[in-house]
């Protein structure tokens, strides 16, 4: 099913600022599989007491499913009501404070326990929306709480929790607020340098493979990044360009590409890749880290490494 990904933003706006239709919650036993007759996802009325765009967020996204009976199996069928749904509220977590979308977005995962199949659609859901690197709402940080509690279902046997358990672990890796690993990068003339031997304000790892589109396209607007080239030239800055793959021919025969002014090498030993330092699920990656190797970013566009920039 397609998302309108471009009307999330509007439609949350228009959920927070005015009051949600209310819908009475069905009588039928929690217990109980009701006949099909799911029609439309019924939002909380939000108390008129709430009045800023911050108490309707923050009401909004803990009570979310209210109206919605998870032992009921017809709503996987309804993937045009649910899955919207799923879309939206991935998009209104963005309008409260990380902890109050975590505890939000883990206590809907552990509702759905009161059934296999609702409980692997609702994470698989979760999977396309906050983890699939095409997905334009993926966010790591909204995916953890969701792996959480995968790990602790009551559904789930030992088996099925090996790939939540793996990819919370490198997820973990290089978190937003954690210091990023250090890793040896090989230069085209064969001199080696580590990422903790940078010095600078600021410092933008960017992995990627020589060829690929989406990789030319983020060369091509790092470069004509305004904020980036001011950065470079007052050396607050440096962009360390990483290739972590093993076909160092096709690497050198693209090395024109990049700008003179980054640090470009490559993964000699493919630690990176080999050991799993950083997650390469998506090619490009960018992380942008302090002077202290702190992570700012982690697996972000150009775009959003450029607005961070020019803010702060």
């Amino acid at each position: 099913m397609k998302t309108n990904i471009n009307l999330l933003s509007a439609l949350c706006f228009i959920l927070i600022c005015i009051s949600c239709k209310s819908g009475n919650v069905s009588s039928q036993n929690k217990n109980e599989v009701p006949q099909d007759s799911i029609k439309a996802f019924i939002l909380p009325s939000i108390p008129q007491m709430m009045t800023t765009p911050e108490q309707r967020a923050d009401f909004l996204v803990k009570h979310y499913w209210d109206n919605v009976n998870f032992a009921d199996t017809n709503y996987i069928h309804h993937p045009d009501i649910t899955e919207q749904a799923w879309a939206d509220y991935c998009d209104i977590l963005n309008h409260v404070p990380l902890e109050t979308a975590h505890e939000a977005i883990k206590k809907t995962i552990k509702q759905t326990n009161v059934d296999k199949k609702v409980f692997s659609y609702i994470t698989n859901l979760a999977d396309k929306y906050l983890y699939d690197p095409n997905s334009p709402l993926r966010n790591e940080e909204f995916y953890i709480p969701v792996l959480e509690a995968m790990i602790t279902s009551t559904v789930l046997d030992e088996t099925e929790k090996i790939r939540p358990k793996a990819r919370l672990k490198l997820a973990h890796k290089n978190r937003i607020g954690t210091k990023a690993l250090d890793f040896t990068y090989t230069l085209a003339s064969g001199a080696q340098g580590s990422l903790y031997q940078l010095k600078a304000d600021n410092i933008l790892l960017f992995l990627n493979n020589p060829g690929c589109h989406a990789c030319t396209e983020t060369i091509e607007q790092l470069k004509n990044a305004p904020i980036i080239n001011k950065l470079l030239k007052e050396n607050k800055l440096i962009v360390l360009s990483v290739y972590p793959d093993e076909e160092l021919d096709e690497w050198k025969k693209h090395l024109s590409e990049f700008p003179k002014e980054w640090i470009n090498g490559y993964d000699k030993k493919f630690t990176i890749k080999e050991q799993q330092v950083y997650d390469l699920k998506a090619i490009p990656t960018l992380y942008l880290l302090n002077k202290e190797k702190i992570v700012l970013l982690k697996d972000a566009t150009a775009q959003a490494v450029e607005e961070y920039l020019t803010i702060h």
